[in-house]
């Protein structure tokens, strides 16, 4: 018996293994759908109370289900601590931990809830080729996120020289400069900081180019990665 559940909750090879997944997934989407609904201000009450029914229903499936996991794993703190572990512990804790309490700051932990969806991934086999990716291209990419981090604190410098002393409410600090520096390197431009000086606007300038050189970068890189991690999948699966 135990070696039957090992087979369809630890491995999903088999064809009730994947319909178990199949499943679980199911019941993530609904609680997830259950969750937004439940913030609708004029709900009304008797759907209320049958969303409420629904979220003990799912969370007595997700616990029976991080409690049979802990139980099949042959090391059960392996799988406690492990990335899917603590998402598991987390889907269902806050149910556990607002459970009968009507405080505010309390119930504020069940938004905690939406941490379910990433659940969702240990069961989708594209997501995991997707994080596969990620991971092989780990180092150029915190490379790329400290370059990018540098040149952010050095565009707020100079955007701060140039507009501060005509504009010292908009552009107060480098801190404050910063929020410029992102929305226009990443090509936003919300419109509620911009330059007025024409050493401030060339400068801008020259920020949005590098910027959309920025964004360039991971997408080809990610691009690389996922041929890279499709191509291994189609060879392994070949073979």
């Amino acid at each position: 018996m135990r070696q039957r559940l090992v087979e369809i909750i630890l491995k999903n090879e088999s064809t009730d293994g994947r319909l178990f997944d199949g499943f679980i997934q199911l019941v993530i989407v609904i609680s997830l759908v259950s969750f937004s609904l439940e913030t609708l201000p004029n709900l009304d009450s008797s759907l209320r109370n049958f969303l409420q029914i629904l979220e003990h229903v799912c969370v007595s499936i997700f616990t029976l289900e991080y409690l049979l996991r802990l139980w099949l794993t042959k090391k059960s703190s392996s799988y406690f601590f492990s990335f899917y572990g603590i998402i598991d512990l987390v889907a269902i804790l806050p149910y556990y931990v607002s459970a009968g309490v009507d405080l505010r700051s309390i119930r504020a932990v069940r938004l905690l809830r939406i941490f379910r969806i990433f659940k969702l991934i240990k069961y989708n086999k594209a997501i995991n080729r997707l994080l596969n990716a990620f991971k092989s291209i780990k180092n150029e990419l915190l490379i790329f996120s400290i370059s990018t981090v540098i040149f952010i604190y050095v565009s707020s410098i100079g955007i701060y020289y140039f507009e501060n002393p005509v504009q010292p409410d908009q552009f107060s600090s480098v801190f404050d400069c910063m929020w410029w520096s992102i929305i226009t390197l990443t090509s936003v431009g919300y419109g509620d900081m911009y330059p007025i000086t024409s050493g401030g606007k060339l400068f801008a300038s020259f920020t949005v180019i590098i910027g959309m050189g920025i964004i360039a970068i991971p997408t080809g890189l990610i691009a690389s990665a996922l041929t890279g991690s499709f191509n291994k999948n189609k060879m392994d699966s070949d073979s």
